[in-house]
């Protein structure tokens, strides 16, 4: 570990790809969303907050950097 690692930490959040249950539209979510993530097709609930990281109600695709 380098010295600048340890001075500026990584953030502990990401981006997902979440895949739609109900028409498996994907779209991409924040991992500590604030409010309710709907799907943009047919407005199903694809995450919901739960005080810290998200409660993904879909299938996980993709984790983005």
């Amino acid at each position: 570990m380098s010295k600048w690692e340890k001075v500026i930490p990584k953030p502990r959040s990401k981006f997902f790809r979440v895949k739609c249950p109900d028409c498996g539209n994907e779209q991409t979510v924040f991992s500590n969303a604030t409010t309710t993530v709907h799907c943009n097709v047919c407005g199903a609930i694809l995450a919901e907050p739960s005080g810290g990281k998200v409660k993904v109600k879909g299938e996980i695709t993709t984790i983005l950097d």
